[in-house]
This record gives structure tokens, sequence and C-alpha cells, in this order.
């Protein structure tokens, strides 16, 4: 990318080897997304979308109190039927941004992952997380279903857990989000960025064209019938041949050995 916009709610970084970065900021100290953050880091998550050397993104929160500590409780305080329709339709998008992203999309998870927070790392391909962090879906404490992108939890951890932390709306720590499968890594806090820099690494050196075809596949099979799935891999498997991955990670591969 030549020219990184700029955000007020998000930056953008771009390393040389297609390793993005979108930082939520600017939005207290627990990066609480109300519709301006929301619009903000949407943008910035769009215009990455469009950038074909993008080979991953990371996301995260400014600091390391939270990756997302849940949406503007003020600002849907004061919300009526229309308004909150028009609120949760824009923090839908966000999501979706980032679950339809074309490549490899890896959560931050340190600190705080609440409501809201735990919906956009839930749609994000792979979760670090530090050992601090508390995860948790707590909006039926203020009166609100667990909703949206919350509907991804009972896929991730099965539906009794999802039962369990959707109703009681009380947190986890790590290590039990670990156990029940809602993160996918965990290491010290102060290890935290290494991890997701060399999970970030692992995936850019892979080819850009067969991580966007297996993430599209990933998504289209939460919908598909597996005998569709099975049947349309076929064709699948040819067309990616038609980039040269295959014949260039095939030969270094023989070389090797």
């Amino acid at each position: 990318m030549n020219n990184m916009p700029e955000y007020e709610h998000a930056t953008l970084a771009m390393q040389a080897d297609g390793i993005a970065t979108v930082t939520i900021r600017s939005a207290n100290a627990l990066n609480i997304i109300g519709t301006p953050v929301i619009d903000d880091v949407r943008q910035a998550i769009s215009q990455l979308a469009a950038e074909s050397e993008v080979r991953v993104l990371v996301l995260r929160g400014a600091g390391d109190r939270a990756f997302v500590g849940g949406a503007d409780i003020r600002e849907m305080g004061a919300l009526d039927v229309d308004s909150a329709r028009v609120f949760i339709d824009k923090l839908r998008g966000l999501c979706e941004a980032v679950r339809l992203f074309p490549s490899p999309v890896i959560a931050r998870l340190s600190g705080w992952a609440l409501g809201g927070g735990l919906e956009l790392a839930a749609a994000c391909d792979l979760r670090i997380a530090s050992n601090r962090a508390q995860l948790g879906m707590p909006e039926v404490k203020v009166g609100i279903p667990s909703i949206i992108h919350a509907a991804l939890l009972p896929r991730l951890i099965g539906q009794a857990r999802a039962n369990w932390l959707l109703m009681t709306g009380d947190n986890i720590d790590a290590a039990q989000a670990l156990a029940w499968g809602l993160v996918d890594i965990v290491v010290p806090q102060e290890r935290l960025d290494d991890e997701v820099e060399r999970m970030a690494r692992k995936f850019a050196g892979y080819g850009p064209s067969v991580m966007r075809q297996q993430k599209r596949l990933l998504r289209e099979w939460q919908q598909e019938p597996l005998e569709s799935s099975i049947r349309n891999g076929v064709e699948e498997f040819a067309s990616a041949y038609a980039t040269g991955e295959p014949q260039r990670f095939m030969a270094a591969f023989l070389k090797r050995k």
C-alpha cells in the first residue's frame, strides 16, 4: 500500500512480507466500540481487504488492558427501537468484514474481550491470548441478548458451553477459554506479541492464493451440505494449479528432500 489511510479510531500498519495490522485506538482505555469506532475500524479493514499484497491481518486493541472491552453502554443506553437496529447492524457489518476478510485474521487478545469485543474475536480465524485475558458475554446483565456473531459460539465451543457463557453473563479466564476451544493459543503476557508475530509470519510464508482459497472454503463449509463440499473440492483442487503455487512449493519441498 503506497498511501496508508489514517483514521481517528484505527491505525493501519503494513510490513514488507504482507503482514497487516489494524489497531483500535482512541476508544477509552478498554477500546470500547461505539458508532465512530465501528465505522473507522470497518473502513480500515475494508481498505486492507482490497489490497492483494496483504497475506495476513492482525486485529488488536491499543495497549494491553483490552482487545475490546465491549460496545459503548452510554450510546446503547440512549437507543430506541429504530436506532438500536441501526447500531447493531453497524456492528454486524464490522464483524462480517472480519469474518469474510479474504486472508487469515489473527485476534491479539490481551486483557478484556467482552460482548461485542468477543464477537469480533470470534469472527477472526485464530485467537491468540495472553494469560491475563478475560472473556465474556455480559449482555443479559444489561437487558439485551447476545446476538449477531454470538451465533458463532455454539460452533466454536459447543451448545452447552455457549449456553453457559451467554445465559450467565459471567467471564472466563484464558485457561478456561483455551480448554473450551474459544482461544487457540495462550502465552504469558510478555510473550504475546512474539507469538502473534510468529503465527503471522507462518501464514505470510504460505502461498497467498492457497490461503485465500482455504479460508473461503472454510466459510462455505459452514453452510454447504457435506456432499456438495466434497464434490466441489475436486474443482477447487484443480484450480489451485492455475496459480502456480503448488508447482513452486512442491518443487521447493522436493529440493529440500
